[in-house]
């Protein structure tokens, strides 16, 4: 076990589905058994169209959305005042490569079978299949009612 898995940081994905709101509910529940402090991570992309941004209001702000985004969902899962630490992290970037960046030495990586991009009825959706496969540390994925 290295120095940083020793602390008992866990790194959870939210992007603002039932799937991320339930994988930060598990999160939580697992920071308070083993006294971990929870790293929760979500990543915004500006959509592209034919290889250039798509038009956007002057005053629009990405990480802006998605830190309400995060926020919002803290709260509603959580509260407004945690009993565990959070620390909350925003990212520019595509999910998978911020949650794997992120969980490097991390006791273990949360997230939702299935976030905003899902195909209904897929069992595990890509950002999740990619971290199973890729992940340095143990991967919990939780199911949709799980």
């Amino acid at each position: 076990m290295t120095t940083q898995q020793a602390t008992g940081r866990i790194v959870v994905g939210v992007d603002g589905s039932d799937e991320s709101k339930q994988a930060l509910r598990w999160a939580a529940e697992q920071a308070r058994y083993t006294g971990s402090t929870v790293d929760v991570v979500t990543a915004w992309q500006l959509p592209l169209g034919f290889g250039w941004p798509a038009g956007f209001p002057d005053d629009y702000n990405p990480e802006e959305d998605a830190r309400h985004v995060l926020d919002a969902v803290i709260e509603e899962v959580l509260g407004e005042k945690p009993d565990i630490e959070i620390n909350r992290i925003v990212e520019d970037g595509q999910a998978a490569a911020a949650l794997l960046q992120h969980s490097k030495g991390a006791r273990e990586l949360v997230v939702g079978s299935r976030g905003r991009g899902g195909f209904t009825g897929m069992l595990l959706g890509s950002t999740s299949q990619q971290l199973v496969q890729h992940a340095s540390c143990p991967v919990v994925v939780i199911r949709h009612g799980d």
